[in-house]
């Protein structure tokens, strides 16, 4: 096609821009009148220009949808006639060149066009008016030729805007027009409209310096308090939100820590709809719990562990939501949710749950019936441990509030949490916990600060006693509050002889190493095999009874021996019955036998397991070597309860009873002495009783009711004093007054057993280090028992102890983190259990985000210019300074909704930083220097802008099904069949959609889906398939799945500011 040099269209090489550096090279003047005009866009004709002497560029003010309202509404008040003052079409001018500076392209010719146009219009040689009375849409380039060229000038109009589109990149439609007539009526129609023009020449330079990025004098400090203002914005001033104070309990302390967590709780909620509330013990989590209560709509229930419902108990739920005037809140036992369920829960709104990390396992029941309670509700998750082992103890929980596979959360990469946590889960597999014991425990650190910082961040309250008296101290201090100080746990260190550290470390090996527990997983010698969740179970019986028997061994030798007089019958029944052709067995109570070990009820195990008659099976169904397995293991206890018999010596008791009756602060003050078996606990009130008489106590989960009455009376401080007690001054207890109960009449916490997950350590002097007034109590005292073997002038204490430590860690080897409940090696075991920085919640991450709220929340209060500064520095603000790296390098912070990325580029690499690390490398002193910009910035900054956009590559991709080899895939096969019958009509098409659409999503327990496909997975008939999938799948599924918005990553991908490091080089 031919082109004609007449019309202009951006095609084929014939592009406005190129037309306009051949005509303009030849004139003194240049004048445009533009609805459209962007100086980020000069720097395509800019050197055209060079030569001319003049250039007036007139513009409308219909630019945007912004500014035609604003003309919209003065001409209402002007009886039609656009009339504007000077000074409000100047600041409408100043706030468009804000606009097109915050989403310029980021280039370095970019910035040079734009200071090349500042120049010439600070010297004159550019002058911009704008047309205030009538709308321009005209687009119209006149350019004045110099003396001698071909004619006086050409005119250029059209569709094309002074825009780098419209000069370039759009198919526009524009015309050159060569008559002398049309150069003419065009320049006198231009100085017509150029006369009534107000001038914004020196507006616009003001803005361009003081409003956009091309602003130069930026200082490091100014921008680093510019990261943490745009980086925390939603949460500086929740302070200033009003906390419903209209109920508090008598005496009750109005603590602004407990209200900023309720304000945080109540956003994340909105948000998200869940929150884990995760304060550390004894923060009052009941309390912040109670008010965010008051602050939602709805009925509430609180589904909790029976003892925090005891209305005896003036901490219990009832009581707390009582005292704050909680209304429309009803309370059930977390055993009793299936009755919960059937009574209905449609009037809920919000379920508090607490204790939560007790459903870190959904393929059980009962994670099944919550989850279909919680289902499009307001889910309060409390609890103090929500991530302890694996990345998916905590999946399941954000299940109760998210889809699994399409959440709301901000960053793409974890939009289908189940997928990302099983790429996280993955990145363990492989790593053997005891030959590669370095690098799994890296991993898992690593996994849980990605955890925390793509979905926790989002959905989690966490402080921790030493940040609340760091951030929040001047309101302790004005309400005469603290904390007592804690004393690091003094470690009571007693000794075997000789003969006894034989036996102790002989039993040791043969419980690890030789017995094979053939009794509790029976189904693994079953001929016709089991399925892989089977034989997962039965392991698990096996491991779980290993680490019963060694907690036994350490507890005490009254409690290990009764033990395995209780092993012994259970084994000789199991063989008894074999022998006569009957095996009984089932996976049936496996919940309810790991509920019985966390209470430490053995005597109720065994009996279980004994009685359990759920399932025959005879004899011959099993692998001979069963029988064979059973014996040897019988011999083994009958070997082990000879070598014991005829021990008598108790070092441990021995070594407490003197520590009793020697050490000062265990003679004058209230003791809570913590074990993990009731028998032990028994013993020891045997054994003491004998010395103190009646002021001694023992307490469990069988010694429940009038007891705990007994234990408030004279432990709890927040009792009315008439009501005190001083009946007991020495109480025994299992890890059940470990939570939920206030002792802190008490300074002194006794561990008898060690605490093999130092989280216990820390639930059970929580019990005792609570903020007061006037706590009773300067100081916490912690003492830990651990065993040594016989006394060795060459070893230390410590060393001795840790040894024994050691032993039971490494023998275990895969198995224990069965035992400590976390992946932890036996040294750093030893330090938590010897250091107090595992009480005061000094060893964890702190919240980082408070320090840095803190910190802005005083410039607000303080330094209000500052504050105002720094909330008007430009987006894409920018500054360099020099850093103690090696190379140069370029720290960038974007954003997109509600997702924040930040990205350190360095000559050699690009990695996203969190926000800890960004703040420690922007921060700066108010007295720094900027230094000068390299020209290399912008491709540091191209740099980071790829990467960033990396994020999104497949964002607006459909929701992403199941794996093909899930039980989900394979019940959404067998729901497109249905699909295709004949048979089905069409409102049982729209429930089948909808059906599928919410499995996709992971809206449906993996129980519910797993116990579906199990009805329908050997069913042809479409219309039985039908009736199965809508009687197995509960109809509150749908609920809230229409209202679950969806992530909040919506507006355009932003870049908020830059830094350039100046390396050393």
């Amino acid at each position: 096609m031919t082109m004609d040099l007449t019309f202009i269209t951006n095609e084929q090489g014939q592009s406005l821009e190129k037309r306009f550096s051949e005509l303009i090279t030849h004139s003194d003047y240049f004048d445009c009148l533009v609805g459209y005009f962007y100086a980020s866009g000069f720097h395509a004709i800019y050197k055209s220009l060079e030569d001319a002497k003049k250039i007036r560029i007139l513009i409308g003010m219909s630019t945007n949808k912004k500014t035609y309202g604003f003309i919209q509404e003065s001409k209402k008040k002007n009886q039609g006639k656009l009339l504007v003052s000077h000074k409000e079409v100047k600041d409408e001018v100043s706030s468009q060149v804000t606009q097109e500076m915050d989403t310029s392209e980021d280039a370095y010719e970019i910035e040079k066009g734009i200071r090349v146009f500042i120049d010439w219009l600070k010297s004159g040689k550019l002058e911009i008016r704008v047309y205030p009375t009538d709308n321009i849409h005209a687009k119209l380039y006149i350019m004045t030729f110099k003396k001698g060229q071909m004619d006086i000038g050409r005119v250029i109009t059209g569709s094309s805007n002074f825009t780098q589109s419209g000069l370039r990149d759009n198919i526009e439609f524009n015309v050159e027009l060569k008559n002398n007539t049309d150069y003419e009526f065009s320049l006198q129609k231009f100085n017509e409209l150029w006369e009534h023009g107000i001038d914004v020449s020196e507006k616009y330079v003001e803005t361009m310096n003081e409003k956009t990025w091309i602003k130069e004098d930026i200082s490091p400090y100014e921008l680093y308090l510019k990261f943490l203002y745009e980086y925390l914005k939603d949460k500086i001033n929740l302070d200033m939100d009003e906390i419903s104070s209209e109920y508090r309990p008598k005496g009750f302390m109005d603590l602004e820590y407990q209200k900023d967590a309720v304000r945080d709780a109540k956003m994340k909620l909105e948000e998200y709809g869940g929150v884990f509330v995760s304060d550390v013990v004894g923060l009052g989590k009941t309390y912040i719990s109670a008010m965010l209560a008051n602050e939602l709509e709805g009925r509430s229930v609180v589904i909790a562990p029976p003892r925090t419902l005891d209305k005896d108990n003036p901490g219990s739920w009832p009581n707390i939501f009582s005292d704050f005037g909680v209304r429309q809140t009803d309370f059930e036992s977390i055993g009793m949710i299936d009755k919960l369920l059937s009574r209905g829960v449609d009037k809920y709104s919000n379920i508090f749950i607490d204790e939560a990390h007790r459903f870190r396992t959904e393929t059980t029941q009962m994670y099944e019936t919550l989850f279909n309670i919680c289902r499009g509700k307001r889910v309060i998750l409390v609890t103090a441990t929500p991530l302890n082992n694996t990345p998916m103890d905590i999946l399941s929980q954000i299940k109760l509030f998210q889809n699994a596979h399409q959440s709301t959360l901000p960053n793409p990469e974890v939009r289908n949490l189940e997928r990302y946590f099983k790429r996280l889960q993955r990145r363990l597999n492989g790593l053997d916990r005891v030959e590669d014991k370095e690098e799994y425990l890296r991993v898992v650190k690593e996994n849980a600060e990605d955890i925390r910082k793509n979905v926790l961040r989002y959905l989690m309250v966490r402080r921790t006693r030493s940040s609340i008296v760091q951030f929040y101290n001047k309101d302790l201090q004005l309400q005469g509050l603290k904390f007592p100080e804690v004393e690091d746990p003094t470690p009571v260190v007693y000794h075997f002889d000789e003969e006894l550290d034989k036996i102790f470390t002989k039993t040791l090996k043969m419980i690890i190493n030789d017995f094979k527990y053939a009794r509790y997983m029976p189904l693994l010698k079953l001929k016709e095999g089991l399925d892989q969740l089977g034989v997962a179970s039965q392991k698990n019986m096996g491991r779980f009874m290993k680490i019963l028997l060694l907690k036994r061994l350490e507890s005490s030798f009254f409690a290990f021996k009764q033990s395995i007089n209780r092993f012994i019958y259970s084994y000789q029944r199991f063989i008894e019955a074999y022998q006569q052709g009957r095996v009984f067995t089932s996976q049936k109570h496996m919940n309810k036998i790991l509920d019985l070990l966390e209470n430490d009820d053995e005597e109720s195990i065994q009996q279980l397991i004994d009685e359990e008659k759920a399932v025959e099976y005879s004899s011959d169904q099993f692998e001979p070597e069963l029988l064979d397995d059973l014996n040897h293991d019988l011999e083994l206890l009958e070997e082990i309860q000879e070598m014991w018999k005829d021990i008598t010596r108790d070092p441990k008791i021995e070594r407490f009873m003197k520590e009793l009756s020697t050490k000062s602060v265990l003679k004058k003050h209230k003791l809570i002495i913590f074990t993990e078996s009731k028998e032990t606990a028994d013993y020891l009130e045997t054994k003491l009783s004998k010395k103190y008489g009646n002021s001694v106590m023992s307490f469990s989960s069988k010694s429940f009711d009038q007891a705990r009455t007994k234990i408030i009376e004279n432990y709890d401080a927040n009792l009315e004093k008439e009501k005190q007690k001083d009946d007991i001054r020495i109480l025994i207890t299992t890890d059940i007054l470990s939570e939920g109960v206030n002792l802190h009449r008490s300074n002194v916490v006794i561990n008898y057993d060690i605490p093999w997950n130092p989280v216990k350590m820390m639930q059970r002097v929580g019990r005792v280090n609570r903020v007061s007034r006037d706590p009773p109590f300067d100081m916490i005292h912690t003492y830990n028992f651990f065993p040594a073997g016989p006394i060795n002038e060459n070893i230390g204490l410590a060393e001795a102890a840790e040894s024994k430590i050691k032993a039971f860690i490494e023998m275990l080897g895969n198995d224990a983190p069965l035992l400590t409940e976390e992946e932890i090696k036996s040294h750093d075991l030893f330090t938590k259990l010897t250091t107090k920085k595992m009480i005061t919640g000094e060893d964890e991450e702190e919240d980082v985000e408070l320090k840095y709220i803190t910190m802005l929340r005083d410039i607000r209060d303080n330094d209000t210019s500052l504050f105002t500064k720094i909330k008007r520095l430009p987006k894409k603000a920018r500054t360099a300074k020099k850093y103690e790296l090696d190379a140069n390098s370029v720290v960038s912070f974007f954003r997109k909704g509600k997702l924040r990325k930040i990205y350190h580029n360095s000559e050699s690499s690009i990695r996203e930083v969190d926000f800890e690390e960004a703040a420690e490398i922007l921060e700066s002193k108010p007295s720094l220097k900027r230094q000068t910009l390299p020209k290399d910035f912008y491709q540091f900054l191209s740099e980071n802008k790829t990467e960033f956009k990396k994020v999104f590559v497949g964002e607006t991709e459909e929701i992403s099904s199941p794996g093909g080899r899930s039980t989900e895939a394979k019940l959404i096969k067998y729901i497109k069949a249905v699909l295709k019958a004949p048979q089905i009509t069409d409102d049982d098409e729209d429930y089948l959609y909808e059906i599928m659409n919410i499995i996709k999503k992971g809206g449906v327990a993996k129980a519910t889906v797993k116990r579906v496909f199990k009805s329908v997975k050997d069913e042809t008939d479409p219309l039985k398939i039908l009736g199965r999938i809508k009687g197995g799948i509960p109809q509150n599924v749908f609920e809230g799945t229409s209202t679950r918005g969806a992530a909040n990553i919506s507006g355009p991908k932003e870049v908020i500011l830059s830094e350039y490091l100046i390396g050393r080089e």
